[in-house]
């Protein structure tokens, strides 16, 4: 099985719904992160806060200029899936996506050190 980053950009602003949906939400995602640890295709994933800092040389370290909306970088998910495509059929099932999200799917290349 190969490794694939999950970088979820974009969607609603949660601050903005009401508490119903924001449990209707919330009910979701740990039903779709609970099929996904149960099938043993999860890894690990968090969301990301907002704000960063950007490194941009040895000596240079300054604020990120963030973007807004649709291009945010909201959250990242671990997963394991046996091709590119497998992984997509996973994602598919993202609670986000009906919240405005997208989701791009990286594989991980191995790093050989020798």
């Amino acid at each position: 099985m190969q490794e694939f980053l999950l970088i979820i950009r974009g969607g609603k602003d949660p601050g903005n719904a009401s508490p119903q949906e924001m449990q209707q939400t919330l009910q979701h995602w740990q039903k779709w992160m609970g099929e996904l640890i149960a099938s043993g295709n999860y890894i690990g994933g968090q969301n990301l806060e907002p704000a960063g800092l950007t490194v941009l040389n040895s000596t240079t370290v300054t604020d990120r200029p963030l973007v807004e909306g649709k291009e945010l970088v909201a959250g990242y998910l671990l997963l394991r899936a046996n091709n590119a495509a497998e992984a997509a059929e996973l994602t598919k099932g993202c609670p986000g996506l009906a919240q405005g999200c997208t989701i791009e799917i990286r594989a991980i290349r191995q790093l050989h050190l020798s």
